[in-house]
């Protein structure tokens, strides 16, 4: 006699899949092989997204010590290929970390994630995002809360990003990672 078992394998994608989605305007992440799609952002956040990497880009000006970028694709692994916010890495760094299409294979120093409000995006960026960018080396990750207006700083500590400080609208947001850089946190949720 036969047991047939109803198994459920789950599907482990990874980069390469990538190729064979439209682009239509959604983000197409892979964590751990699991693919993760999300729509475009509201308007809050993508004001938040602009106004963080237009404090970043003025420092970047004033020193020449690096680059910041909105959405960039990071490809850490087969299994792991992100979208972040926004990313900050110094040009040193940059000169080797760029594949033939552009994108990040390697982690930046600095990445930025402004929470949704979906409950699912929330975890996804301050737990899974959080281990994920942990484990492959970032230096500081900044969590930005626009309806609390506040913003949780990540910092690597004894090989792991741990929370370091949790800032709002009248603190000030500065870090030693970039000497200099310097921005009141009401800045960057002005009209939000």
């Amino acid at each position: 006699m036969k047991i047939m078992t109803n198994k459920t394998e789950k599907i482990k994608w990874n980069t390469a899949d990538l190729d064979f989605f439209p682009e239509d305007g959604k983000r197409y992440e892979i964590i751990d092989g699991e693919l993760i799609v999300t729509r475009a952002p509201h308007w809050k956040h993508q004001r938040v997204v602009m106004k963080i990497s237009n404090q970043l880009e003025n420092w970047c000006q004033k020193t020449g010590l690096g680059e910041v970028t909105t959405a960039p694709g990071i490809i850490f692994t087969g299994a792991d290929n992100v979208i972040p916010d926004v990313v900050w890495i110094s040009l040193e760094r940059l000169q080797n970390v760029l594949d033939e299409k552009g994108h990040l294979i390697d982690a930046p120093e600095l990445i930025v994630e402004v929470l949704s409000k979906n409950k699912q995006d929330v975890e996804r960026d301050l737990e899974i995002k959080l281990k994920l960018y942990s484990n492959q080396g970032v230096q500081e990750y900044w969590v930005c809360d626009y309806e609390k207006k506040q913003i949780k700083v990540f910092a690597r500590e004894k090989a792991a990003l741990r929370l370091s400080a949790t800032l709002f609208e009248q603190d000030n947001l500065s870090t030693t990672l970039l000497p200099g850089f310097s921005c009141q946190v009401s800045q960057i949720f002005e009209r939000n």
